[in-house]
């Protein structure tokens, strides 16, 4: 994607971003669903999220349940490499197929997720590179890459929409990208 349209549709993401007030709760949280209701953020985020990692040459894409099935999905497309979903307390539905599982750090409501996929849809050989919507305290995303490490495919990075992050050590250690940090919004 050449600069001036990424650089224009990151301005569109800003424009269109909003935040939200919980009426249960009086707290603040930001919505992105507006996000996805715009046809040129849907052809063109992937391109965004794909773009640090492009040569760095992923072999897969994985993204967990719900936000990084969809931005997972778009990223793997603009890198043209398959896509695996992660799914979050996973159980296997319709199969008896063995599943890899790991169980995540506390996430952003300090909540423990166990996160899988059955195995053999990622390989050693692979290079992983991760997507999500946004990270918050780096609970999920480290869970993917320790799911990957025991795999013993290569991780390569993260990349997400928004960073929220308050400490540093997560963006280190996931090798994280954003298109945005939350402080530019």
């Amino acid at each position: 994607m050449p600069s001036d349209i990424s650089t224009d549709l990151q301005s569109r993401l800003a424009e269109l971003f909003e935040w939200k007030i919980n009426p249960q709760t009086g707290s603040e949280y930001f919505n992105l669903f507006a996000w996805w209701r715009e046809p040129e953020v849907v052809a063109g985020i992937g391109d965004l999220l794909a773009k640090p990692f492009r040569d760095s040459t992923p072999t897969i894409v994985i993204g967990p349940s719900a936000s990084g099935y969809l931005t997972g999905a778009l990223t793997a497309a603009s890198l043209g490499v398959g896509f695996c979903p992660i799914r979050k307390d996973p159980s296997p539905s319709f199969d008896s197929d063995p599943w890899i599982t790991v169980t995540s750090p506390p996430d952003y409501q300090d909540r423990h997720l166990e996160f899988g996929l059955p195995k053999g849809l990622i390989r050693s050989s692979d290079r992983v590179l991760a997507v999500d919507d946004l990270i918050d305290t780096g609970g999920q995303l480290l869970a993917l890459q320790k799911l990957v490490e025991d795999i013993g495919a290569e991780w390569i990075g993260a990349s997400v929409l928004i960073d929220n992050l308050r400490e540093n050590h997560p963006r280190r250690q996931l090798n994280l990208r954003s298109v945005f940090h939350i402080r530019d919004l």
